[in-house]
């Protein structure tokens, strides 16, 4: 087949259907061809396919996986393996090509980081007139690793051989397209021979078979997850799309997402997989949203399980003060070393942590934590303090921002604590103001008998917290909102505090003061209202409530230490 020159440097142009107009999954976007696989009438090429033996830790094809967990044990290479396996020979003969293409597996699927592919290296022969110009099939040539690919390629198990149309192949794939039309004399040969391991021989044939015929036969996830491979390595897009959306409809579980987040980084960064790595981050973001519940669990989660967990809004965690803790508990486990650790939070783990929305208190340790880097440390607290001074509506504008990013600095999670703002003072007495917001979905969600906490904030060396509530008035006649102030339990210390609440209300939409009192805390109690605004539940959640402005109900409790 001979293709115009000028489609050598961009061979996407003409290929595969991932331009299409009914799109890439559209029924009927792709022909059927599966009437003219191995079929002589329909071909210009013979594909001599040698199969050689496994490397030592791989299963054979007589004993194949049953599970994703087999699948994994028996995908494991040492990096060595990788190495040699990738190792691609280009044989000039009279009439045939022989490429050795090895399909490269995950080195582990639960390691902590993702291991990259090493890039297919082709070893020319001594030039003679057969040769081929490697660097006209678009491959990569390592001059300096002669030795790398000195693998048993003697030992050919089986051959196959297979009919094969060239333009079908080049249309699916850039691989076969530049093998095809590499504008050589050896492109123009019939006889093409790979050399593949034998447990590589169904991925290929099921992907062979896919190019024609746009469906596969299997679907058990191990065997689909072998397609999934092979198209990686031929560049058959269209058929990492199928094995994806298959894999997707298939049930997941943690072993099989925390497999899909670990493939090999050329799969992972394919955009036809990006559907399937997105479920699996979804899958278990949702499993582990309670960490407490499953804290150890997810301390033993590899690198990309603990990323897909972090980067949810929706987990349920106290505050972004137990995020921090977890995240360092996590990397003090795992990157036992300090300049590993140091690494690891500065270019993955770090930027998952939402330090604008952790406490002051804990800001101060994060200067002094010897885990970061101190300039990463500065600059981390520096943008959270600019946050928390910004005004309401810049910290929504700035979260908006950062809506469909993948790090969200500046978006709030679901926490179980609520954030609060405080201004404290020292002299003339110890005091602090505190700002605590509630969405109106959030009051929602509290009735009949629900209650929600804020963060705690200290005054005098006492941990304080304030607690929204939906509960009965005085008379059990019916439901209100009440607001409740509590010292957290800390020994038997006496505190005297006058305190006051005020609420923003329209018109004016000025804080107006609601209650004050004075209380003498001892540990665990708390002083409150039962009903704060003197009104029943329905009329405080009412459209024309007085008290939610654009949705949001502001509320401050002032504390004194009394004299």
């Amino acid at each position: 087949m001979r293709v115009p020159s000028a489609d050598l440097f961009d061979p996407r142009t003409i290929m595969d259907s991932d331009y299409s107009p009914g799109g890439p999954d559209a029924p009927g976007s792709d022909p059927d061809f599966a009437f003219a696989f191995n079929d002589s009438n329909f071909s210009d090429r013979v594909l001599r396919i040698e199969i050689i033996p496994d490397l030592p830790e791989t299963k054979s094809d007589g004993d194949p996986c049953t599970s994703i967990a087999d699948w994994v044990r028996n995908r494991k290479r040492r990096r060595e393996d990788i190495k040699k396996e990738n190792a691609a020979e280009v044989v000039g003969q009279s009439e045939e090509q022989v490429i050795n293409c090895n399909m490269p597996d995950t080195e582990d699927a639960v390691a902590y980081e993702n291991q990259d592919e090493e890039p297919m290296a082709m070893i020319e022969e001594p030039p003679t007139d057969a040769d081929v110009n490697l660097n006209e099939l678009g491959d990569d040539v390592d001059n300096g690793n002669d030795s790398s690919w000195n693998m048993d390629c003697s030992t050919v198990l089986r051959v196959k051989t297979l009919h094969i149309s060239s333009p079908i192949l080049a249309a699916k794939s850039p691989f076969f397209y530049k093998l095809f039309s590499n504008g050589m004399r050896e492109s123009e040969q019939r006889h093409v021979t790979l050399r593949i391991h034998a447990s590589e021989e169904a991925a290929l044939m099921d992907l062979l078979n896919f190019m024609y015929s746009h469906t596969l036969s299997t679907t058990t996830p191990t065997a689909v997850l072998d397609v999934l491979m092979a198209a990686d390595k031929f560049e058959v897009a269209s058929c990492m799309r199928y094995c994806s959306k298959l894999l997707r409809n298939l049930p997941m579980t943690c072993e099989s997402a925390l497999l899909y987040l670990d493939l090999p980084s050329t799969v992972l960064m394919a955009e036809a997989v990006q559907p399937l790595t997105d479920a699996a981050k979804q899958f278990l973001a949702a499993q582990y949203k309670d960490i407490n519940k499953f804290q150890e669990d997810v301390l033993n989660l590899p690198l990309a399980g603990i990323e897909a967990v972090l980067s949810s809004d929706d987990l349920q965690v106290a505050s972004e003060d137990a995020v921090y803790d977890f995240v360092l508990k996590w990397a003090r486990t795992h990157y036992p070393r300090l300049e590993d650790r140091r690494e690891i939070l500065a270019t993955r783990l770090g930027r998952l942590i939402r330090f604008p929305f952790m406490t002051c208190r804990k800001l101060k340790k994060v200067l002094s934590c010897n885990d970061f880097d101190p300039e990463l440390a500065s600059k981390v607290v520096l943008e959270a303090l600019f946050f928390k001074g910004e005004a309401p509506y810049r910290q929504r504008v700035l979260a908006a921002e950062e809506a469909n990013s993948t790090y969200r600095r500046f978006v709030e999670r679901a926490y179980k604590y609520r954030p609060v703002k405080v201004v404290e003072f020292e002299i003339p007495r110890q005091q602090c103001v505190v700002y605590l917001d509630l969405k109106r979905e959030e009051c929602a969600h509290l009735f009949p008998a629900g209650r929600v906490y804020s963060q705690a904030f200290h005054l005098g060396g006492q941990g304080f917290f304030l607690s929204a509530h939906c509960n009965m008035d005085q008379q059990s006649s019916f439901h209100c909102f009440g607001l409740f102030l509590g010292m957290q339990e800390k020994g038997s210390v006496s505190f005297a505090v006058d305190y006051e609440f005020a609420a923003r209300s329209k018109p004016t939409e000025e804080y107006v003061s609601k209650y004050k009192g004075n209380y003498t805390f001892t540990g665990g109690k708390a002083v409150g209202y039962r009903n704060l605004f003197g009104i029943p539940w329905t009329a405080f959640m009412a459209d024309d409530s007085l008290y939610f402005i654009n949705n949001i109900l502001h509320l401050r409790a002032e504390l004194t230490i009394r004299q």
